[in-house]
C-alpha cells in the first residue's frame, strides 16, 4: 500500500461504522467511507464533538448536520494549499490520499532534469495539477467542470503557482485527448483520475468499465518520444489495481519501454495504528533510449 503519511494538517483520527472521523485543520468532519465495514468502539472523543457530520438519506443523496463550519477553509501540504469547502455527495474539494501520488510523480519531475510537460485528465480542483507545477513542469488541467476548473486555478494561487504554466481547459477528456493527438501535441507526464460514472459539458455518458481501455489506448498516443511517467487512479469498486495495470501494461508498452506498479493508496488510521484503503492507483515509469 502506498501511505499518504506526510500530512501536518490532515488526519484520519478513527474510523467505524461506515464513517471515518478526519481532522482537516482546525475542523473535525465525520464522513461516510463504503470501506469501513467494520463496527469498531468509537472511543476517539471527536465522535461527540465533529464541527459537521455528513449524513446519507435513505432517499439518495445526503447533506451536511450539526454543521458548525465556515462556508471554506485553507489547508496545506508543504508548500502546497488548498481550500477546503465542503461540498454536496460529502466531498470537500481534496482526496488527501493522492499525496502518496503527488510525492512521487514530483520527485520524477525534478529529477528528470529537463523541461517536462504533463497532461492532467479529470483533473478535479488540481491537486496533481499544482503538485507537479510546484516540481517545475508545465501543467495541462483538463476537466468537464467549469466550476472544478476555477477551484484549480485558485488552489495554484493559493500555493504561489497564479504565474505557473498552467493551462486549464474545460472540456470532455476523451475529445480533448482526439484533438491532441489530431494536433500532433506530445506529453512527458500523464495523470487520469477518472470518476466512475459521469456526464461531459455536453451530455457525454462516461462509465469506466466501459470506457477506461479505449481511452488509456488512445492517450499512449500522446506520450513523448521520453516520456517519464503515466499515472492512474481509480476508486471504482470492482475495478482492482491488478485490471488497471493489464490495461495500462499492454497499451503503453506497446510503444515505450518501462516498469508498472499497482497498489492501494492508504491513509494512516492515529486511533489504531492502521491505514485505510483509499482506491488503487496504476504508477508506469518509462526506460528511455
Amino acid at each position: 500500500m502506498w501511505l499518504a503519511d506526510k500530512w501536518k494538517e490532515y488526519e484520519v483520527l478513527d474510523t467505524s461504522g461506515g464513517e471515518k472521523l478526519e481532522s482537516w485543520g482546525k475542523y473535525t468532519l465525520i464522513r461516510p467511507d463504503p470501506q469501513v465495514i467494520w463496527n469498531t468502539e468509537r472511543r476517539h472523543p471527536m465522535w461527540r464533538r465533529a464541527d459537521a457530520s455528513y449524513k446519507r438519506s435513505k432517499s439518495g443523496g445526503g447533506a451536511w448536520g450539526e454543521n458548525r463550519l465556515p462556508e471554506s477553509w485553507i489547508i496545506s501540504y508543504g508548500a502546497l494549499r488548498f481550500r477546503i469547502k465542503p461540498m454536496g455527495f460529502k466531498h470537500t474539494g481534496l482526496f488527501p490520499e493522492q499525496a502518496a501520488n503527488w510525492d512521487w510523480f514530483g520527485e520524477k519531475i525534478r529529477n528528470a532534469k529537463r523541461p517536462i510537460k504533463v497532461l492532467n485528465l479529470f483533473a478535479y480542483t488540481g491537486g496533481a495539477t499544482v503538485a507537479a507545477a510546484a516540481a517545475g513542469a508545465e501543467v495541462v488541467h483538463v476537466d468537464a467542470s467549469r466550476g472544478m476548473v476555477e477551484a484549480a486555478k485558485e488552489n495554484a494561487r493559493l500555493s504561489g503557482l497564479g504565474d505557473a504554466p498552467i493551462r486549464y481547459i474545460v472540456d470532455d477528456c476523451k475529445k480533448f485527448v482526439q484533438r491532441e493527438i489530431r494536433r500532433g501535441n506530445k506529453y512527458d507526464g500523464i495523470i487520469m483520475d477518472p470518476p466512475s460514472y459521469g456526464r461531459g459539458p455536453t451530455g457525454e455518458v462516461w462509465k469506466i468499465e466501459e470506457c477506461i481501455d479505449e481511452l488509456v489506448a488512445l492517450v499512449s498516443e500522446l506520450l513523448s518520444d521520453e516520456p517519464l511517467f503515466f499515472l492512474l487512479n481509480s476508486y471504482t469498486t470492482g475495478l482492482s489495481a491488478s485490471t488497471m495495470k493489464y490495461i495500462a501494461s499492454t497499451r503503453l508498452f506497446a510503444r515505450h519501454r518501462g516498469s508498472c506498479e499497482a497498489d492501494e493508496l492508504g491513509l494512516p488510521v492515529s486511533s489504531s495504528g492502521l491505514a485505510l484503503p483509499c482506491g488503487s492507483s496504476v504508477r508506469v515509469e518509462f526506460t528511455n533510449g
